[in-house]
């Protein structure tokens, strides 16, 4: 008979299991190259600064990971090189594709990524076409939120049209140590505060503001009315915070700062900031004729932005053009030939209703060159909460800061309690396009939370005039590498 177990008998011819083990693992350590030393040597160090950088000694442990990677091996990593034919050559692929998507998801993930200016709301700091290195280390990279996403990809995939991350698991906020915080001034990368909810077949204006116009109409529920109707809105879906749309604009209020605006001039704590050189306001210019496409091109309007013939306003009785100048480019435009009169700012002329501000749904009487004057909030500062300036703030406590907020019989409720007072976990920020007629920033949506803050533009990679073909002029070779945080100095 086969004696199957029977442990008081020795092995015969063997060692022990545990010494076998050792004598295998002293075998892989003296049979890895030299050069295969180097590697896990260099790997574990910028690992374990990444560990000490995270704050959590418990990633440590993937350390062992890693070991096993590069020396031990005994989970059979590369097993696919002992095989021939499609096998290998695939698994050759798969290998070099999985080790690029670690190292370019480690590297957008702490520490930058590219991004593409698709608007003119900060013309003519930054170009529609610029591509900017975003660094993430500024002001200390977030860990990701939605950690399982495609690196590639910030919210859909390409092509196939599907979500490009998984919701679930979803991680609390929390930021790295950073090199600095922002300062008035900087240009910001931020997810766009109001991207939680999105009817994907209408970007602008957002899922808020269609409610808004909704409800005005008579529509007493709008997600509702939106769910019925997918041929315009398309389907409403729900993205996490780091999946959400990326803005780009300066930065202009910070926490705990009082802002104002009139008269287009911005009051911060009761004094009025700096303008960035280039900022450009609409200007109403009435013409006698057309004006060519390459005139306007001559002082770098673009034809977004003129159109392709004047507009006509008979109550006036004339015709004019409504386009974004710089205060050099308004000097240029008063000489030419075609203009028929003074220009007058967009907002000065009564053409258009400037109204429809933050907090949507409240009326103060707020319009694009006269809002405030409010306070931003600060981490840890404590407000006295009215019905007054609830609605300024409303969003901030219940969507941002996760709590639930009520009002009843005139009092305010937050988490079931009666209160007057909130203290806020978060810092707030203010965020203005340098086109400030042509940007929708914070005076249409209100603050951008501290956990949305993404990074800091440092330079333009390349670009390119979409406007333009190859051979007239389509790259902007004077942008490449030019700085993309101009003006932050002066503020």
């Amino acid at each position: 008979m086969t004696d199957l177990h029977n442990p008081s008998k020795g092995s015969g011819n063997g060692a022990h299991p545990t010494e076998k083990g050792i004598m295998s693992l002293r075998e892989r350590i003296r049979r890895t190259k030299t050069t295969r030393w180097i590697r896990f040597g260099i790997v574990s160090l910028l690992f374990f600064l990444w560990v000490i950088w995270m704050g959590n000694p418990w990633l440590g442990l993937i350390w062992l990971l890693l070991l096993d990677i590069y020396i031990t091996a005994y989970i059979p990593w590369t097993w696919w090189k002992k095989t021939n034919g499609p096998v290998r050559t695939v698994m050759g692929w798969v290998d070099a594709i999985v080790y690029a998507l670690v190292l370019v998801y480690m590297i957008f993930a702490f520490i930058g990524q590219n991004y593409k200016i698709p608007s003119s709301s900060l013309e003519k700091s930054l170009l529609v076409g610029d591509y900017l290195w975003v660094n993430k280390t500024i002001y200390g990279p977030r860990v990701p939120q939605t950690p399982l996403h495609f690196p590639l990809a910030q919210h859909t995939m390409p092509v196939i049209n599907t979500k490009s991350y998984l919701e679930n698991p979803q991680l609390e906020y929390h930021r790295l140590p950073g090199i600095r915080e922002i300062k008035r001034g900087d240009i910001v990368v931020f997810n766009y505060p109001q991207g939680d909810t999105v009817a994907l077949k209408i970007q602008n204006p957002d899922y808020y503001q269609i409610s808004h116009d909704l409800k005005r109409n008579g529509i007493e529920n709008p997600r509702e009315y939106m769910e019925m109707n997918p041929q315009v809105f398309g389907e409403i879906v729900w993205r996490p915070v780091d999946r959400r749309e990326n803005y780009v604009k300066r930065a202009i209020g910070l926490p705990g700062e009082r802002l104002l605006i009139r008269n287009d001039s911005i009051f911060i704590n009761g004094e009025v900031i700096p303008e960035p050189e280039n900022v450009q306001y609409n200007y109403i210019i009435p013409v006698n004729g057309p004006i060519s496409d390459d005139k306007w091109s001559s002082i770098g309007v673009r034809m977004d932005d003129h159109g392709n013939a004047p507009a006509r306003n008979d109550i006036a009785g004339f015709s004019y053009y409504d386009v974004p100048l710089t205060k050099e480019m308004k000097a240029a435009v008063e000489k030419w030939e075609e203009v028929s009169g003074p220009l007058r700012k967009e907002s000065d002329s009564g053409f258009y209703d400037l109204s429809g501000m933050f907090p949507l749904g409240a009326d103060y009487g707020w319009t694009r060159p006269d809002m405030g004057e409010l306070w931003i909030p600060e981490r840890g500062a404590t407000l006295h909460l009215t019905l007054n300036n609830l609605p300024i703030y409303e969003r901030a406590i219940s969507v941002y800061e996760g709590n639930d907020l009520k009002v009843k019989d005139g009092k305010i409720f937050i988490n079931g309690e009666e209160t007057e007072y909130y203290t806020f976990k978060l810092d707030y920020y203010w965020m203005m396009g340098d086109n400030r007629d042509r940007s929708a920033d914070s005076r249409y949506w209100g603050f951008v939370p501290e956990d949305h803050i993404v990074g800091s533009p440092m330079f333009v990679i390349v670009s390119f005039d979409e406007e333009k073909g190859l051979f007239d002029g389509k790259i902007r070779w004077n942008r490449i590498l030019r700085d993309a945080n101009p003006d932050s100095s002066k503020f």
